[in-house]
């Protein structure tokens, strides 16, 4: 012990007042060792006697380091072992910092982040690893990495898969740890730095107004009494002049003064110059931002302290329009270390608008003698300069104008885009996939005429078109105004039969229905574990069910534990929490229940799965998570995320897409659509008001889908043509503007090889919608898909606002179905009130993943009992009307009972073969506190 003392003390030289802990062995309290310690000024401390808590972590690390490496191997010599276990401790343990002499350790972690020299160890064990692969010739590895294997797993593997496997696991790290430093310098700028800024620009500049505006009542107030005295002078001097032409000037001022003294005429002229030459002097706001821009530079000290490592750290490219942001990026760690930087030192091709009078001081009135120093001296303030190149970093990061070479969120989407050889291999099978041929004329021809066959139809029916209006603004120009619809009346027929079903559903506890719903589909079958290999547990599909009712209720596993059943002790329900339930057989479970639900005739007489609805639902997150983002709307002083989900027209759920804030929805939905997990692929995608754009659109009708957003406003909402000497009667002056289909054509090329890499999952739709979009200043190929877009947008405007309002009341029942089935979700999440508390991107994702599953679980649930409940009314003679059956929804929950206790173990599956069966409504209703599985009767 006092070799391995005198190691540690070598390698981590700590400290005086180093607190040393162990427990009671022989060895700890002995003359010798004691002496070590006091020699290196380190403070003894023992476990008290019969208390194995004091000594818990070095056991665990212990143990961790017995179970899974020195238990399973034998080593010939001491020089083997130790080899084995200084790599053992070199990848699974990370490296300490050493403490400051004069900081303690809460307070060296609150410090700022600095340069440590062991920062460097994980970039030598990549290349380390890199040189192992060329010296041994090892194929790439493009294997499933088992992220959650433990290193017995890996040492198992025989070379070279071994190391290619370590090596691809450690990119596959570094890439994550990238993205996720670059998502905290997104929300650092957005919330820190921009977003107070504008808050403080925007208090600034109000209180400024209201200053102003008492200022100028002030000055209104003088103006007034001095113009009154002049024009009173002119007038006498009018007058005077109109009796005698011939009037001397000494005569002239002798008739004023008898009126007005030549003092008060002389303050009233120099009051009237003052504030005319005031009003006149104000400098001028370049852009409107210099407040903002001005509040910036004061926040200067929040982003210094990693500016000089931004571009080390992170390997950033660029394409054209962003190789000047990335150059003085680069440029920046050099100017920051120097005291004086001159104009020739910095890109003053960014500093533009209001960013000249804040970088260049010299050319800002407000401090004439900072302006005279700087600008004699030709110097610039770096501050100011340092902040306006990271708003324009952070502008172009999200446009992709710069991007991170290593990330996966923050690539550049332009390289993940088929091309070359790859491209032609896909070609062929992509563009039959989505049914567009190679040259665009015959399809341009397609949509022009559906396009001018729409105009005439609406143009025709406007006259008996009541909620439609025509009306002219100001500018003369023509502009729709479109009524709202009325509420769809409900028959009593569809009333009745809607209660009348409500009462057949039997009462049940969510654990039971999952365990129901498992006999008829074999759902809970899909999660398997990790590694794929070995024999399954016994009671798997308890565990797995009390797992997935625990993340679907937001209650942890505590509810759902029961000691003294194996299958839902504690340790067995954490191991299949972490090695069972993740993202991909959630996505095989649901496959099974999306088409169990199709095979109900219920849910085909609802639709056929073509078309489907997209939807947000918003949680708030209360823990420090980078996975977040503000908005006071939905989540009023913390930050929350979105969960964005799509449902077919059968009620089930298809995809979801867990979306940090409210970022604009639109940018999302492709994503969640090209991963839907089971089903048909929908042609008709609906939406609620939300920001879309021509892109969106175009995007959207090249995949095949048609996308239709409820539309809020017409007012300001464009119609676009093709031919411009169509006569569309009184929708003319509607259809102002004109497509440009030669841009079209010339990109058409492109514009098939973007959505062939969509569609072959090859790039991410947000990234590419943001690259394409650039912040209102599309590409190229971004105006190429916005005029492609204008077709179909036009028409399902047209489609929104023609007389027969079928079509926007199908728009207006998928909005509301969905979110009927949101009220369900807030009705299953009701622990923790109802706030999501998992601080990472995976599990946010994961616990979200487990309330869809169990979500499509309540609604087959819900199917399959209200077609059994259709089917005995039938028999017994009960009108049921088609018309009404099809405005049932399978989202009810007064039957499902969420609360109180969690039982697995009393449920008894069914008899083969045997249907659900409804029952009658009771006379009475057992306390939901306290209702358990043996409550549930059926007739």
């Amino acid at each position: 012990m006092l070799d391995a003392l005198t190691m540690a003390l070598g390698t981590r030289r700590p400290a005086a007042g180093l607190i040393h802990h162990s427990d009671r062995g022989c060895q700890y309290p002995s003359l010798a060792f004691g002496r070590r310690l006091q020699a290196a000024g380190l403070v003894p401390s023992m476990s008290r006697v019969a208390n194995c808590w004091d000594n818990a972590v070095a056991e665990r690390c212990f143990a961790t380091l017995k179970g899974e490496l020195v238990d399973r191997q034998a080593w010939p010599t001491r020089a083997a072992a130790a080899r084995h276990l200084r790599l053992y401790r070199r990848l699974l343990q990370p490296p300490a910092p050493p403490l400051h002499p004069r900081l303690s350790q809460p307070r060296r972690l609150r410090s700022r982040p600095s340069s440590h020299p062991d920062h460097g160890r994980g970039v030598t064990l990549k290349n380390d690893l890199v040189e192992r692969c060329r010296t041994r010739t090892c194929p790439p590895y493009r294997g499933n990495i088992r992220m959650t294997a433990k290193a017995p797993a890996l040492r198992q593997l025989a070379e070279p898969r071994r190391t290619a496997t370590l090596l691809a696991t450690v990119q596959r790290l570094e890439r994550a740890a990238l993205d996720d430093a670059l998502d905290l310098l997104d929300v650092l700028l957005a919330t820190k730095v921009l977003a107070r800024a504008e808050r403080k620009s925007r208090e600034a500049a109000q209180e400024t107004a209201r200053g102003r505006l008492r200022a100028h009542s002030l000055a209104l107030a003088r103006f007034a009494a001095a113009s009154t005295t002049l024009a009173a002078v002119v007038q006498l001097l009018l007058d005077a002049t109109a009796v005698d032409d011939d009037l001397s000037l000494a005569q002239a001022w002798a008739a004023l003064e008898r009126a007005v003294p030549r003092s008060e005429v002389a303050a009233a002229l120099a009051a009237v110059m003052e504030l005319a030459g005031a009003a006149a002097s104000s400098p001028p706001d370049e852009d409107g931002e210099a407040a903002r821009r001005a509040e910036l530079v004061k926040r200067y000290g929040t982003v210094r302290p990693f500016l000089p490592r931004l571009p080390e750290v992170v390997r950033f490219g660029a394409v054209a329009g962003g190789r000047a942001v990335l150059e003085a990026v680069r440029q920046l760690p050099g100017l920051l270390g120097r005291k004086l930087v001159g104009a020739e030192a910095i890109a003053d091709g960014l500093v533009t608008g209001s960013w000249r009078r804040l970088v260049f001081p010299g050319s800002s009135p407000s401090d004439p003698r900072r302006a005279a120093v700087a600008g004699a001296a030709g110097l610039v303030d770096r501050r100011a300069y340092a902040v306006c190149v990271l708003e324009h970093l952070h502008r172009a990061l999200r446009r992709r104008d710069v991007f991170a070479v290593e990330s996966d969120r923050w690539g550049d989407p332009r390289a993940r885009l088929l091309d070359g050889a790859a491209w032609a291999r896909a070609k062929p099978e992509a563009l039959a996939a989505l049914r567009l041929p190679e040259r665009p004329e015959a399809h341009l021809d397609a949509l022009a005429q559906s396009l001018d066959a729409a105009y005439r139809d609406v143009a025709a029916r406007l006259p008996a078109n009541a909620a439609l209006e025509v009306t002219v603004d100001g500018e003369g120009r023509e502009r729709l105004r479109l009524d709202r619809l009325d509420a769809d009346t409900e028959s009593p027929t569809l009333v009745e039969l809607r209660a009348r079903v409500a009462r057949m559903l039997p009462r049940v506890d969510l654990p039971e229905l999952l365990l129901e719903v498992h006999t008829w589909t074999g759902f809970l079958d899909e999660f398997t574990h990790v590694s794929e290999s070995g024999a399954p547990l016994d009671g798997l599909v308890l565990s797995v069910a009390a797992v997935l009712v625990a993340e679907a209720c937001n209650l942890g596993l505590g509810p759902v534990v029961e000691p003294a059943a194996p299958a839902l002790a504690r340790d067995r329900l954490s191991h299949v929490d972490q090695n069972y339930v993740r993202a991909e057989t959630i996505r095989a479970a649901n496959a099974r229940l999306i088409a169990a639900q199709a095979g109900i005739a219920l849910a085909r007489a609802w639709g056929g799965g073509l078309v489907a609805s997209a939807d947000g639902l918003r949680f708030v997150v209360p823990v420090a998570t980078v996975n977040a983002g503000p908005n006071p709307r939905y989540f009023g002083l913390r930050r929350g995320v979105t969960w964005l989900n799509a449902l077919n027209d059968q009620g089930a759920g298809i995809g979801a897409i867990v979306v940090p804030g409210t970022l604009r929805d639109s940018l999302s939905i492709l994503d969640v659509l090209l991963n839907f997990e089971g089903g048909p692929k929908p042609e008709v995608v609906i939406t609620d008001t939300a920001s879309y754009s021509d892109i969106v659109f175009g995007l959207f009708r090249l995949l095949g889908y048609q996308f239709s957003p409820r539309i809020a406003d017409l007012a300001d909402t464009r119609f676009w043509r093709i031919d411009a000497s169509a006569d569309y009667g009184p929708l003319d002056g509607i259809a102002r503007s004109r497509v440009n289909l030669q841009r079209i054509r010339e990109q058409w090329p492109d514009l098939l090889r973007v959505a062939g890499s969509l569609v072959t999952g090859t790039v991410r739709a947000y990234d590419l919608l943001r690259m394409l979009g650039r912040d209102g200043r599309p590409s190229a190929l971004g105006q190429a898909f916005a005029e492609y877009g204008r077709l179909p947008k036009t028409l399902h405007l047209l489609a929104f606002v023609d007389a027969d309002d079928t079509y926007r009341r199908q728009i207006g029942a998928r909005i509301n179905l969905h979110e009927s089935r949101h009220q369900l979700a807030r009705h299953l999440f009701h622990g923790q009130k109802g706030e999501l508390r998992q601080r990472y991107r995976e599990g946010q994702e994961d616990q979200l993943g487990a309330l869809g599953l169990v979500l499509n679980a309540v609604v087959l649930w819900n199917t399959r009992y209200m077609d059994a409940a259709l089917t005995r009314l039938r028999e017994r003679g009960h009108l049921v009307r088609e018309e009404d059956v099809v405005r049932l929804a399978p989202f009810g929950f007064a039957h499902l009972n969420v609360h109180g206790r969690y039982t697995f173990t009393l449920f008894t599956p069914p008899a083969p073969g045997r249907l659900p069966s409804p029952r009658r409504a009771p006379v009475g209703r057992p306390d939901r506190t306290t209702s358990r599985c043996q409550h549930r009767t059926t007739s």
